[in-house]
């Protein structure tokens, strides 16, 4: 059969290529995608756009995105409308070094994603709701009762995998509850 009449194959679906981002020692970010130098401000929107990205020291190789993306939220929380309170900002580092430091992290990111994937799925659900469609909604039962349930359910398991590690470092020492 001749290429133009043949059926495409069906491809499954490719994960975006993670874009490569260099960082010099003079500051600069280099985009390998583009060859071309860009600010931390377009880092910041190709993270909104959601493409992956790594950046990578220039000369050394070593990852900096966790750098890089700190560096980002620290201009958005000084730019004016921080989401952290002094509070929550003053919690997160007290667990830096506690045993819940491992839960915590993978508390937030769970609760994060979750987040939004409601914030996603409310953007498509709610196009065209009426006032009681909205009180219905918001209710016990809607999907934001959903996610505070889904919520709730993660820091009941969290608590439940602490007492069960305490337990049996407790039992290790031959200290039973």
């Amino acid at each position: 059969m001749p290429e133009e009449f043949a059926v495409p194959e069906k491809k499954a679906a490719a994960k975006p290529a993670q874009r490569v981002i260099k960082k010099y020692p003079n500051r600069r970010l280099y985009d390998t995608d583009t060859s071309t130098y860009i600010t931390l401000a377009e880092v910041k929107q190709l993270v909104m756009a959601s493409q992956p990205i790594v950046v990578r020291d220039a000369k050394t190789g070593d990852d900096l995105t966790r750098s890089i993306l700190l560096q980002i939220i620290l201009e958005e929380e000084a730019g004016g409308a921080p989401m952290f309170s002094e509070a929550v900002l003053a919690n997160i580092i007290r667990f830096y070094g506690h045993a819940m430091q491992g839960f915590m992290g993978s508390y937030l990111e769970k609760n994060i994603q979750t987040f939004t994937d409601v914030q996603a799925r409310l953007a498509e659900q709610t196009q065209g709701m009426t006032p009681e469609m909205w009180k219905q909604f918001l209710g016990g039962q809607g999907l934001i009762g959903g996610y505070a349930e889904q919520s709730r359910a993660m820091l009941t398991q969290m608590q439940e995998q602490l007492q069960k590690q305490t337990e049996q470092m407790l039992g290790a020492f031959g200290i039973k509850r």
